[in-house]
């Protein structure tokens, strides 16, 4: 008897977006159960492959190509998504995510990490780009970032100004928050009529213990002593940019995402959501599931951590809720990792004989894991 199966991957960090590793899930599937209705609904939790994920999930919704700064200072290609119009979006929502504009993948493999110079502008000029295109709401996905700038780059990019004692422009990136001495933000654009609704999954504050430099920054090539610099420059940067937008909370949860980014963006006025959750709606993801038989969802590793707020974990949750099965497949399941909510799982590691021969070909590997979950649980 012919099923109807939901296909909702996250990306496969590094490796694969979330579009392309639901397709080769459901060749896979298809290679064994070809009467079955399959639907593609990759999710995101505001890191890479989030523009992918509306692109693919949303009928209607275009890529708008942009050419932007990287976090290099080179061009970049980028897209923004525009989804179609709904009764409190008449003009269409933008969607526009950092990681393809100023994200860390875009620094190469492997990364030339800047922990000082990469910053945020790109991300900024594609945010003008959709405002500029009339859209009525933003999303904005803030996964993936190469920098620890708070946002400032990307702030600039809006039309604020950021200068030291002198009244001279501060230079781009970390290096510039310590000597940042005044903030003008009157060149800010006002927020579109639906308002600038943030997607991560990361409820960090912007310092301390906590913060974007100290939890991130080794990531992003910062050594011990650069960690306390970077925190140093953020904290300087919080006073200076709360004294213009006092509603901006340093200790707000997600305020340290992205470098700083989120801090930034609540500076605006955006209101940050967590992306799982928010990707799903968009999506229509409970509808989906609803009327499936199995879902299969999967990330690039699936560990303890996995469950806090991360994509598997929220999609097990909706197919729970619906009263659905449904099965994992992961790059790698850790052994410490809770996979009894599944009906099945697929490690690609375990298919592929080991973590390298499946990151350097994981499409192969995810066609063989879709097959091999049809045969398990079709």
């Amino acid at each position: 008897m012919a099923r109807t199966v939901v296909i909702a991957p996250d990306s496969f960090k590094g490796t694969i977006a979330a579009a392309a590793a639901a397709a080769a899930l459901a060749q896979g599937w298809r290679s064994e159960r070809p009467a079955d209705d399959v639907r593609l609904r990759p999710m995101a939790d505001g890191g890479e492959g989030t523009v992918d994920a509306f692109a693919t999930a949303v009928p209607g919704a275009r890529r708008m190509p942009v050419t932007v700064t990287g976090p290099e200072g080179d061009e970049v290609e980028a897209a923004w998504v525009l989804l179609p119009s709904t009764p409190d979006a008449p003009a269409g929502t933008g969607v526009v995510e950092l990681a393809s504009t100023s994200g860390i993948e875009l620094l190469g493999t492997p990364p030339r990490l800047r922990p000082f110079d990469a910053h945020t502008r790109g991300f900024g000029e594609a945010i003008a780009a959709a405002l500029a295109h009339g859209v009525s709401r933003l999303v904005l996905g803030i996964g993936s970032s190469s920098s620890t700038d708070g946002g400032a780059g990307m702030l600039t990019a809006l039309g604020a100004r950021f200068a030291d004692a002198h009244g001279t422009p501060i230079p781009g990136g970390a290096r510039g928050l310590a000597g940042v001495s005044n903030a003008d933000l009157s060149g800010l654009p006002a927020l579109p009529p639906g308002g600038v609704t943030v997607l991560s999954d990361v409820t960090n504050p912007l310092l301390g213990a906590r913060g974007a430099a100290s939890v991130f920054g080794p990531q992003k090539g910062a050594s011990p002593d650069d960690v306390a610099v970077l925190d140093a420059g953020l904290a300087r940067f919080a006073r200076v940019l709360g004294a213009e937008a006092p509603h901006a909370e340093p200790d707000a949860a997600g305020a340290g995402a992205a470098g700083g980014t989120g801090f930034g963006l609540l500076a605006w006025g955006a209101s940050l959501v967590p992306g799982s959750a928010a990707v799903a709606e968009l999506v229509g993801l409970d509808d989906a599931v609803g009327a499936a038989s199995l879902v299969i969802t999967g990330e690039g590793s699936y560990d303890g951590q996995s469950d806090a707020g991360k994509v598997p974990a929220h999609v097990r949750a909706i197919a729970a809720a619906a009263g659905v099965p449904v099965a994992l497949v992961a790059g790698r399941i850790a052994t410490d990792a809770d996979v009894s909510g599944f009906a099945a799982t697929a490690s690609l590691t375990s298919l592929a004989g080991s973590a390298e021969a499946a990151m350097g070909d994981p499409a192969r590997w995810l066609v063989a894991a879709g097959a091999a979950l049809a045969r398990a649980v079709g």
